[in-house]
């Protein structure tokens, strides 16, 4: 079967490749209700490609411009991959592979030094020269038995957002703020007009907190109730934590006071936080918090292996002598 990669920008094949995607992933419902022209804010131009097998659209798969942190703290180019997928009727056929070897070709161009996605499923990705690069927890909070160590400071203050308010401000926050930590990504604008447009999509309300002052704030988290029907009967009152975003002790320390201060909420729910996140550790009965998974979190692909081991930091100062062999980019092996 002849599969032909284009470039998309029209605005019509741009949302038939988001319900390409949405059908692959079983679990999403069609795109639906965007205004004219808003299908291009949330995607970067010139990076969502699509697979064609006999002038049909079959699989898609498109890349955001970005930064990543190594190891050491320097920032190097970083296409944040997203939304790869394929038709079920044409899956196993060499459609995902077309694609993501189309995708390196064009990381390789751009001179972006690695490129990073999170995996739909565990077996997929190795195959194209990505690895876990970081893991992530989720986790549980009792709230009735998560009270704060006495030795733990207060944190700073924390106050409400309006949600349509909180748009233009978390991402300057996040900019102005941007963590050092090994791993970290920007948040480029279609990112947050993605999360926005899904967060404005989901049903119930979501609640938005900022840590500071006015026009100086230095943390934020976004949080929304689940199964809300029993809300007021309910013993297991329940919010989950979307975007926990806490750069600094103090940010980390009034953010989590006011989220396990907050009336008729019996537990807390993080969907991911680091594997050394300090949360145990601050409380002075550990056991209220509870991890209820572990999962790989960032895959990460090097598409320039001599810019990317000169640019990370290293403990000691031995010589080390590594070969790469990249039979999918072959002005990458070394």
């Amino acid at each position: 079967m002849a599969i032909e990669i284009r470039v998309l920008e029209d605005e019509d094949d741009l949302i038939a490749a988001a319900n390409v995607f949405r059908t692959a992933m079983v679990g999403f419902a069609p795109l639906a209700g965007l205004a004219p022209g808003q299908i291009g804010t949330l995607l970067e131009p010139g990076r969502t490609i699509g697979a064609y097998a006999g002038g049909q659209l079959v699989g898609t798969a498109d890349a955001v411009t970005s930064r990543l942190t190594l190891p050491g703290g320097a920032l190097v180019g970083h296409a944040a991959v997203t939304h790869i997928g394929v038709l079920p009727s044409f899956t196993r056929q060499g459609i995902a592979t077309a694609l993501v070897r189309h995708q390196l070709r064009d990381f390789a161009a751009r001179n972006e030094v690695v490129a990073t996605l999170r995996a739909s499923e565990a077996t997929i990705y190795g195959r194209y020269g990505y690895g876990v690069a970081s893991s992530s927890q989720s986790v549980t909070v009792h709230t009735a038995r998560a009270a704060l160590r006495r030795d733990v400071g207060p944190g700073g203050p924390v106050r409400l957002l309006d949600t349509a308010q909180a748009w233009e401000v978390l991402p300057r926050i996040y900019a102005e703020h941007r963590p050092a930590r090994p791993g970290t990504i920007d948040r480029p604008r279609v990112w947050w007009q993605g999360v926005r447009l899904r967060t404005e999509s989901a049903p119930g309300p979501t609640y938005v907190a900022v840590h500071g002052a006015p026009g100086s704030e230095t943390g934020f988290v976004r949080y929304r109730p689940i199964d809300t029907e029993r809300w007021f009967v309910s013993d297991e009152r329940t919010i989950v934590v979307e975007d926990f975003f806490a750069p600094t002790a103090e940010a980390y320390l009034g953010l989590l006071r006011f989220l396990l201060g907050l009336d008729l909420v019996d537990r807390v729910q993080f969907w991911m936080l680091p594997l050394d996140d300090p949360l145990p550790w601050l409380l002075a009965d550990r056991r209220s918090v509870r991890v209820t998974a572990v999962h790989d979190e960032t895959w990460l692909r090097v598409v320039d292996a001599r810019a990317a081991l000169a640019a990370r930091g290293y403990c000691g100062d031995e010589t080390l002598t590594v070969a790469v062999n990249d039979p999918l980019l072959q002005d990458n092996s070394v």
